[in-house]
This record gives C-alpha cells, sequence and structure tokens, in this order.
C-alpha cells in the first residue's frame, strides 16, 4: 500500500468519524429537546419510544467515531504523511 492510499483512507475514516459524531451529537440533542417537550406537556408512549431510539441510535453512531477519531488522530502523530 502506497502512502497516497494510506492518505486518502485516512482522510476517509477522519471525513467518516466527523460526520458519525455529527448525527450521534445531534441524535443527543433531538433526544434533549423530545425530553423537554415531554416534560412541558405529558410524556405519551411514542414519545418516549423517539427519546429512547434517539439515545441508543446516537450511542451506537457516537461511540466508535470518537474512538476512531482518536485513533486516526493517533495515526497522524505516529506516522506522518505527506
Amino acid at each position: 500500500m502506497s502512502a497516497d492510499d494510506l492518505a486518502a483512507r485516512r482522510r476517509l475514516i477522519a471525513q467518516l468519524t466527523t460526520a458519525g459524531q455529527r448525527l450521534g451529537y445531534l441524535l443527543y440533542l433531538a433526544a434533549a429537546a423530545l425530553f423537554f417537550t415531554g416534560f412541558a406537556t405529558s410524556f405519551r408512549s411514542p414519545l418516549v419510544t423517539a427519546i429512547v431510539a434517539c439515545l441508543l441510535v446516537g450511542s451506537l453512531v457516537l461511540a466508535p467515531a470518537i474512538i476512531f477519531s482518536y485513533a486516526v488522530r493517533a495515526a497522524n502523530r505516529e506516522d506522518p504523511l505527506p
């Protein structure tokens, strides 16, 4: 694997982790907004389901994105590419 291929792969993973982090945090924000909506009105079953779904999907997306972003940064520090 050439240095250009490796750099392209790192850039792709960095872009995917950025998108994953944005999506994960956006889902957490949506869960918080839905929670406060439910707190102000009443917690109906579909609203609670939406809150839990946002938290679960947000966690499933955000955790790997954070881990891979640290991995890409460590790889760039350890072995900088042109």
